[in-house]
């Protein structure tokens, strides 16, 4: 397969052919191929591996790239045990079920098959398996959570990601539902980071048509958020010791660029990926539109659409999202951040104007005679088509709240300062409300 992009670095056009004798990796950690797992037996021999953890879900587990790694450690002889209760949108409950297999198990390797929900729970069980006198709260974010650094050293981890939204393949994030406070909250730290990502594709190929949507709209939210974010150098307290430095930094010249490349990406391609699930280059291309956006967001951050996404999948009463084979009620991760987005920035634009207006610019819309001061509400309007166009849901209303919602929405995202303090704009409780009064219709 053949197709013209853009490179991030330098903006000059350059060509390359996916097939499967052609391979690149880049930031160290990252392998993109097609095909890719038939290399995972010489990667897991180069960590030493003797001992090894397979997380993934019980729908993957019946799919093609489980089958290839169980088919790889069982060739060559590798002990395994794998892990398949993955939660889709994991809790912390499920957290520590996993947590508990890996504590038991003494892995010296762990590979994670799947979507983020795999590979955050992974993260989080080759976490607390490496400190095993830890308490559950100790490396969870504050306020929730008590934040601690990271001392010990985790185990190499492997992450095959097979949806094109959340890149964590690329992130020292874990993201999980704190089932009391009906809110997301997470892990945030560099050490998380997996040793391996390997990115193929092909894997994305099997995905349905909305989980697909969804996926996208983490990744557009991923670029849009960090590009907006807080500035690096106006974000405060500097911590005393870099060990404390937090893993979101703001936005910054290197984050940019991949911000920048993934939304370039995510105009040409989402639309096309969504629609036809044979479109190869298509899902190809948001596959490493994840990546980049994963890669930029997760040195920058992300802000209020995040945050406010959290009591969003937190609090779900009774939506089905479709294309999701579950027993729960479901937000999609993707489809919370998203139907934020126009109202946030709308509210975000005043402080950097020009992004915004780049960032339109990028989806589609004719800038060249806007001026700064509508600049959030051109923006919001280009994302309302966007999301028009892709069917979907209109607003939260339509995913089950009301306004008599709202107040415990706003106490699920006050928590929420490790991303929402990133926003360009300062915000007060106020601000939250008549943010999420303004999403509950978009159109």
């Amino acid at each position: 397969m053949f197709y013209r992009c853009r490179c991030p670095a330098h903006s000059q056009a350059y060509s390359h052919t996916y097939n499967r004798g052609k391979i690149f990796q880049c930031c160290r950690s990252l392998v993109v191929k097609f095909a890719v797992l038939a290399d995972i037996n010489q990667d897991l021999q180069n960590m030493g591996a003797r001992n090894v953890c397979l997380m993934t879900d019980r729908t993957l587990s019946q799919l093609p790239p489980v089958g290839v790694v169980l088919d790889s450690l069982t060739k060559h002889g590798v002990k395994y045990k794998i892990y398949e209760d993955v939660r889709v949108e994991p809790t912390d409950k499920s957290f520590k079920a996993a947590i508990d297999f890996a504590k038991q198990g003494h892995f010296d390797v762990y590979v994670a098959v799947g979507g983020g929900s795999v590979i955050d729970t992974c993260k989080a069980a080759n976490l607390y398996a490496s400190h095993p006198e830890a308490e559950f709260l100790d490396f969870v974010n504050a306020p929730i959570g008590k934040g601690k650094p990271i001392t010990a050293t985790l185990k190499p981890l492997i992450a095959v990601p097979t949806t094109a939204g959340t890149g964590s393949e690329t992130t020292g994030v874990a993201i999980f539902d704190f089932e009391n406070l009906k809110a997301k909250t997470g892990i945030a730290n560099r050490a998380l980071k997996p040793t391996l990502g390997m990115v193929d594709p092909l894997h994305t190929l099997h995905m349905p048509s909305r989980v697909a949507a969804n996926s996208g709209f983490d990744v557009l939210c991923h670029a849009l958020e960090s590009f907006t974010a807080l500035p690096y150098n106006l974000r405060s307290p500097c911590p005393s010791n870099p060990i404390n430095r937090p893993a979101y930094q703001g936005s910054n010249p290197i984050s940019d660029v991949w911000a920048r490349h993934a939304l370039k990406i995510v105009a040409k391609y989402l639309k096309r990926a969504v629609r036809d699930a044979g479109d190869v280059e298509a899902r190809s291309s948001m596959h490493l539109a994840s990546v980049f956006a994963g890669i930029g967001f997760g040195n920058a951050g992300v802000h209020l659409c995040h945050g406010m996404s959290y009591p969003i999948a937190g609090n779900v009463k009774t939506h089905r999202a479709k294309g999701y084979n579950v027993e729960h009620p479901i937000v999609p991760h993707g489809l919370s951040v998203v139907l934020t987005s126009p109202a946030v920035f709308a509210f975000t634009a005043n402080m950097c104007p020009e992004r915004h207006l780049e960032a339109a610019q990028i989806l589609g819309t004719d800038v060249s005679s806007i001026k700064k001061d509508d600049a959030g509400r051109v923006l919001a309007d280009t994302l309302r088509s966007f999301l028009y166009d892709l069917e979907v849901e209109d607003g939260l209303s339509s995913v089950g709240y009301t306004k008599e919602d709202i107040p415990s929405l706003v106490k699920g995202t006050i928590p929420q300062e490790r991303v929402t303090k990133l926003s360009p704009r300062a915000h007060t409780e106020e601000d939250l409300t008549a943010l999420f009064a303004a999403s509950m219709k978009l159109y």
